[in-house]
């Protein structure tokens, strides 16, 4: 089990992400676009910079919705290598049968 701070930071920079997503994204178009003049492209960086570290959606950690583990994560299921492999003995995930051979 992951440290409960570290899970909740990450659930913190989810929230802050989405709540600066729409901002980010028209600073960002301003910024990437070569039409606009270099002045006011600058000045969209330098707002885009003053926007907080964690509403850039590059700082959210894949984490187990179970564990909290932060390696071995499978995104089409939200889980780790280790917590798959439990709920999966257990008949507990949909369409993923144990093997034997």
């Amino acid at each position: 089990m992951a440290k409960k701070s570290s899970i909740e930071k990450n659930n913190r920079r989810r929230a802050l992400t989405k709540q600066f997503a729409g901002r980010r994204a028209r600073l960002k178009a301003i910024v990437t676009d070569k039409e606009k003049p270099m002045e006011e492209r600058f000045a969209a960086s330098l707002k885009l910079a003053e926007l907080p570290r964690n509403s850039s959606a590059t700082r959210i950690r894949n984490r187990c919705e179970v564990s909290g583990r932060p390696r071995a994560f499978y995104r089409k299921h939200k889980l780790s290598r280790i917590a798959l492999r439990e709920l999966g003995n257990k008949g507990l995930v949909p369409g993923l049968v144990k093997s034997s051979w």
